[in-house]
């Protein structure tokens, strides 16, 4: 395991039936402030090495789980037990766990997703949100999200790819493991993810296949060993439940998140430039949907897994906006 990730603990909790492999990095003592992070896809605690070695030097006790049907927690065979309802009651039962009223959010990619929706759920357990690279955007009635992606970039978006089981598994074991994340942490093409039908996953990506500079042979290695074991199912589960978290939400239609946000994104990021985002983010959508978003943040030349590219100025952001708290 790289140098960045040492002095982190580790432990197993049982919460809301599953079974939770979660690091931890700061204080151990009940007093000092939680900072949950949660990772998004294809990660694992490890992406937030970086932000917990930085909280940790602040006095904060960082947290970051393996979410369900990631690394070393559980995964549960049936794909519908993978809404962000199931990954909330998660996390809710993880912060009871730790003894906390209330804690510090950051959240990245189906993190800031399952982030967002914990604010909306539950925000007396929410002080303060950092959202990176997805923005919330409020339940719409009258179409799915699939329907939404379908009608703005067709078929052949990822996200259309994933839904069928078994069929990104087999696409993605085709490859060396570790080629699979230096293509995908690589990847820099500030669009819509498209993958034509005569072309994979890997092939439709911009980035050559070498490691980025960003990531060492160590970190692939690490990455490589932990996804060997468990496969990508389980985060392909959180993309097959996105109608079903649609239909699940119907009571919140329209609802804000009022916990008070930070949200940082890289221009370069693929979903910063999917159809009609940066005029939602800049013209006025996005605030009136987090009426407490006090800052947004769009760092030149970066991509998509900014906490980990952009590690230090990410961090700098998260210590500074939790500790006007």
């Amino acid at each position: 395991m790289a140098a960045a990730a040492e002095g982190v603990r580790h432990r197993t909790v049982e919460v809301n039936g599953v079974r939770l492999h979660v690091a931890e990095a700061g204080p151990e003592d009940a007093g000092a402030p939680v900072a949950l992070l949660v990772h998004g896809f294809p990660d694992i605690w490890y992406g937030w090495r970086h932000q917990m070695a930085a909280l940790a030097a602040r006095g904060f006790r960082a947290v970051a789980p393996d979410l369900r049907g990631y690394g070393d927690s559980d995964a549960p065979p049936d794909a519908s037990s993978y809404t962000t309802f199931h990954v909330v009651g998660d996390l809710v039962a993880l912060i009871a766990e730790l003894g906390q009223q209330q804690v510090f959010v950051v959240g990245h990619d189906w993190g800031a997703i399952v982030a967002w929706q914990l604010c909306l759920l539950r925000p007396d357990l929410v002080r303060a949100l950092v959202n990176l690279s997805v923005v919330y955007h409020p339940r719409q009635p009258e179409r799915s999200p699939l329907q939404g992606i379908r009608s703005a970039c067709g078929e052949n978006h990822y996200m259309c790819r994933f839904q069928e089981p078994g069929v990104a598994e087999a696409e993605f074991a085709r490859y060396d493991i570790k080629y699979v994340f230096r293509k995908t942490f690589g990847m820099r093409k500030p669009a819509p993810l498209i993958l034509p039908k005569d072309k994979s996953f890997f092939d439709s990506l911009d980035s050559d296949g070498t490691c980025p500079p960003w990531l060492s042979e160590e970190d692939i290695s690490y990455y490589a060993e932990k996804f060997g074991k468990t496969g990508f199912t389980g985060g392909f589960n959180y993309y097959r439940c996105m109608d079903l978290n649609w239909e699940l939400s119907a009571p919140w239609t329209g609802a804000q998140i009022k916990v008070p946000t930070k949200f940082i994104v890289g221009d370069l990021d693929l979903t910063y430039n999917n159809p009609g985002v940066q005029d939602y983010i800049h013209k006025g959508g996005f605030k009136a949907s987090v009426p407490n978003l006090e800052e947004v943040v769009v760092m030149e030349g970066v991509s998509h897994f900014i906490n980990q590219e952009k590690s230090n100025e990410v961090s700098h952001h998260i210590c500074e906006f939790f500790g006007k708290f």
